[in-house]
């Protein structure tokens, strides 16, 4: 199952050895035999296109649909399904290529200097609370766009990342077998959101002002979390956790920390977090008692999901002491997998707001360097070892400038 690309070719080179015994075949069976071939063929490309980016795939798929119409030249219904099929087949992959160069030129690279010297930033200069100040309409937006990258996620795009985690691969059709690009996309909105949360507060030069940073932020996770959106509360914590805002500790002082404490407490990493997946469980209770579209919501967190499914795999053999393939391994994954795809489809109730939305993925973002420039620069280094950083960073920007 996880070998996708060497399933796929066994698959395609079975269907294509089966056809050359055509001429040994009754004519009913050879036409019954191509009418099943044609049929497997449209739900796979339909279900699983991304099987069919790599030109070895789309090669054999070429030969089986040709040997198939010679096996039944006087059919044009079978003609004009094969043609349907394939023109499909290239609009899914047309669209996903369109969407990954639409989605490369939204996020401005990482901001490769914070403020050198500790000036007051320009009035005009816009922070997230100038765009959006109530925490449930930015957790609302913040879903929006968590449905959108997740709703480009396939069954095979999960397939592929934990093919390509496993180390006893050996069968690679694809040159490097990385990561497909909506795993990628999704990967990196995380980070990007985790690192636009620091910049948010960082870049905030009044203690008073980041206070009240951190503190809408706590807030607009405190939403993520009621709203069933883990993945956007987790990239929150996260971004509040990084060493340069986490080092704030004449800011933190003045936060009311009580809501973020159950915040990490539903986070907290222990027993293979035990506490987010009771809460998890909790909110997919909900969603299949729900009627309506708010009550389904459930974005897990990614990293997360991902990890168990590729435990699940490793973890358990694909076959049986006696030879046998080991079904219930592959239902339980298949299971897993056919339940985050259902929560991918959940329509987003709430109304969108393109301004809020563009600046969360448009916003610069400071690099991590920068960060800690910010940072240093809104409460000085407290040891030595800060200190030392601090200068070796100044040195550093300052050189590059």
């Amino acid at each position: 199952m996880w070998e996708a690309c060497t399933i796929c070719h066994l698959v395609l080179c079975s269907a294509l050895w089966g056809l050359t015994l055509y001429p040994l075949l009754p004519q009913a069976k050879l036409k019954s035999f191509s009418a099943k071939i044609v049929q497997l063929l449209k739900e796979w490309t339909e279900a699983f296109p991304y099987d069919f980016q790599d030109e070895k795939a789309m090669a054999e798929l070429k030969a089986i649909t040709h040997r198939v119409t010679q096996c039944d030249e006087e059919n044009g219904t079978v003609k004009k399904a094969i043609a349907q099929m394939t023109q499909s087949l290239l609009l899914s992959l047309a669209a996903r290529s369109q969407l990954q160069e639409l989605r490369e030129k939204l996020r401005p690279p990482a901001v490769d200097k914070g403020p050198i010297l500790k000036t007051k930033p320009p009035a005009a200069q816009k922070d997230i609370l100038g765009v959006c100040c109530d925490p449930l309409v930015l957790a609302q937006q913040l879903t929006h766009i968590e449905l959108d990258r997740v709703s480009s996620i396939y069954p095979e795009d999960l397939m592929q990342i934990v093919s390509h985690m496993d180390s006893l691969d050996n069968h690679r059709c694809r040159g490097d077998l990385t990561k497909t690009y909506s795993l990628e996309a999704y990967d990196n909105w995380f980070n990007c959101l985790s690192m636009l949360v620091a910049t948010e507060v960082c870049r905030v030069v009044k203690k008073k002002h980041r206070t009240r940073m951190l503190e809408f932020f706590i807030d607009v996770a405190r939403e993520c979390f009621n709203i069933g959106n883990f993945n956007s509360m987790m990239a929150i914590i996260s971004g509040m956790n990084l060493s340069p805002v986490a080092r704030l500790k004449k800011t933190w002082s003045k936060v009311k920390t009580a809501k973020f404490d159950v915040l990490e407490h539903h986070m907290d990493p222990s027993s293979n977090f035990c506490n987010y997946r009771t809460a998890l469980q909790g909110a997919t209770q909900r969603s299949q008692m729900a009627n309506s579209s708010r009550e389904k919501i459930v974005i897990p967190v990614f990293n997360l999901f991902v990890k168990d499914i590729y435990f699940l795999h490793k973890i358990h053999t694909n076959h049986l002491p006696n030879g046998h393939i080991n079904f219930k391994k592959f239902w339980e994954i298949s299971r897993q997998i056919h339940e985050f795809m259902t929560w991918t489809q959940v329509e987003c109730p709430f109304e969108k707001d393109k301004k809020i939305q563009s600046y969360l993925l448009t916003a610069p973002i400071y690099s991590e360097e920068a960060l800690f420039v910010a940072s240093f620069e809104s409460e000085g280094p407290e040891n030595h070892m800060e200190k030392d950083s601090w200068k070796t960073l100044r040195t550093t920007l300052l050189n590059r400038a």
